[in-house]
C-alpha cells in the first residue's frame, strides 16, 4: 500500500490464520506493516490451533507492538438471530448488511482505516468463500474501499485478481445490495449452523 492510499483509508487488507504457527502469522502481519488486527470471527476460538484463541492471540499481537480489536459481534459471519439464516442454515448476507450492529462495525472499520493500516482477520487462509470477502469486502467496495488479501505465502492477492480468476464482479463496482431477489441470492456459500442430530424412532 502506498502512503497516499493508507492516508485516505481506501484500502484494507484481509488475512486468514488457518493452522499455521503463531510465529508465522506474526511474521506475515509484520511483513505488511499491519498496525491494527481486526478479528472478525463470531467465535474467536480455534479447536485445531488454540494459539489463535482470542486471549493468547491478543497477547502475542500486542507484544509485537500491534493493536488487536475484536469486532466479531458486529462483523462476524455467524450473527446472532434466527432471522439472519435461511432454512438450510446459510447466512443471509443481504439482511446482515442492513443490520445496525453490522453497520456500526463497518463504520468503525472506515474510521480506523483513516488512521491505521488494518488487517481484517478470519480463520480461512483462502478468502474466496470467507465472509470477510463475500460480506464485509462487498459492503466496503460499495463504499469505495478495497479489501485485498494477504495469502499464506506472504503475497498480496488483490480483489481484482481474485475476481478475474472467478469471472465475478470487479472490485470497486457498486453491488446492488438490498433488492429482495438480491438478498435471497446473496448468502454464505455453505450452511454454518450445526446439523441437528436425527431422532431415534423412540424420540420421534
Amino acid at each position: 500500500m502506498s502512503a497516499s492510499t493508507a492516508a485516505t483509508g481506501r484500502r484494507i487488507l484481509s488475512i486468514g490464520h488457518s493452522n499455521q504457527s503463531l510465529e508465522a502469522f506474526l511474521d506475515l502481519i509484520r511483513l505488511h506493516q499491519i498496525e491494527v488486527l481486526v478479528d472478525a470471527r463470531s467465535h474467536p476460538h480455534s479447536r485445531h490451533a488454540p494459539h489463535f484463541d482470542a486471549r493468547p492471540l491478543k497477547g502475542a499481537v500486542n507484544a509485537a507492538g500491534i493493536k488487536y480489536l475484536y469486532l466479531g459481534k458486529e462483523l462476524g459471519g455467524r450473527p446472532a438471530g434466527a432471522e439472519f439464516y435461511d432454512a438450510d442454515g446459510h447466512v443471509l448476507y443481504g439482511l446482515v448488511a442492513q443490520s445496525p450492529l453490522f453497520l456500526e462495525g463497518i463504520r468503525r472499520l472506515e474510521e480506523g482505516a483513516q488512521k491505521y493500516r488494518i488487517a481484517l482477520m478470519c480463520s480461512e487462509e483462502n478468502p474466496t468463500s470467507c465472509h470477510r470477502r463475500l460480506l464485509i469486502g462487498r459492503v466496503l467496495a460499495a463504499r469505495g474501499i478495497t479489501l485485498d488479501h494477504i495469502r499464506g505465502d506472504g503475497q498480496i492477492q488483490t480483489e481484482a485478481e481474485l475476481a478475474n480468476t472467478e469471472g465475478t464482479q470487479q472490485a470497486g463496482e457498486q453491488p446492488g445490495l438490498f433488492g429482495q431477489q438480491e438478498e435471497r441470492a446473496w448468502r454464505s456459500t455453505r450452511s454454518v449452523l450445526p446439523r441437528r442430530p436425527q431422532l431415534s424412532s423412540s424420540e420421534r
